[in-house]
This record gives structure tokens, sequence and C-alpha cells, in this order.
């Protein structure tokens, strides 16, 4: 598994299971036209905004309260050259214990600063992870962000 890619973090009060079990709610986080199961191990779900984004996510590793991770098997990328960039990366969630804090770390795997949609696509999981993952973990709801 290739470790280099875009990381961004959170660190919250909650527990880890409320954290796993929202991050687990992909529909309530990462808003957009979602179909499929974001629930279980070898569930796969698509993520479409518009012609703007698509991706098709499937659920490659689940270790409850400490790890999720998914592959990117397909994506359509409409704002850059290479629509394909995402296809083949990979998304985890590490989720860790820090006092009486959880963290969560996300890394999309494969998200490399040589990318045409870097710097969008950063700018958009921060914001994302930070502010609507986050939301959800601590008020039971996610912010919209675009």
């Amino acid at each position: 598994m290739a470790t280099s890619g875009f990381t961004t973090s959170i660190l919250v009060d909650q527990s880890t299971e409320e954290v796993f079990d929202a991050i687990m709610n992909v529909q309530d986080w990462w808003f957009g036209d979602i179909k499929g199961n974001t629930k279980q191990l070898n569930d796969e779900f698509s993520y479409r905004v518009g012609e703007v984004h698509f991706s098709k996510q499937k659920i490659i590793g689940v270790v409850p309260q400490k790890r999720v991770e998914w592959l990117v098997s397909d994506s359509n990328l409409g704002f850059i050259k290479d629509t394909a960039e995402w296809t083949g990366t990979t998304i985890s969630f590490d989720i860790s214990k820090e006092g009486n804090k959880t963290r969560v770390v996300f890394t999309h795997h494969g998200l490399l600063p040589e990318l045409e949609c870097y710097d969008a696509c950063s700018n958009a999981w921060t914001e994302i992870i930070q502010r609507s993952l986050s939301s959800l973990i601590k008020t039971g709801k996610g912010v919209k962000i675009f």
C-alpha cells in the first residue's frame, strides 16, 4: 500500500466508536449523490456531483474503531484533463485515542502534488474532513460544503 498522499486530521472529544460510526455513515458528511452501501467490508458506493465529480469506492479494509480503507475503483473528475486521476488510489481513516480524545487521520493515498487535481482535491478534502465529518462527529449533523 502506498503511504504517500494527502493527509489531514481532526481531534475530537467523542469515543472511537462514535467516530467509527460517523465515518461509516458517508452520506451524512460527504454531500453529493451517494448510491450503494457504506457500512461494511466489500460494500461499494458511488459519489457524484453533477458532471464535476464521479468516483466509485469499495470498502477494502475495516477494523472497527481503528481503521477504514476504501479503494477508488473508478473516477471521472470533469474539471481536469486526466479525468481518471483518482482511479486506483486508496483512502484511509485511521482512528486512535489521544488521552481522553480521539484522533482521525485521513489520507488519500496517491493524491500527490504533481497531479492536476491536487490543489482543488486537497482543499476540498480539508473542508470535508475538518468541517463536515468533524461536525457530524461532534453534533450528529454534517455540514454541506459545496
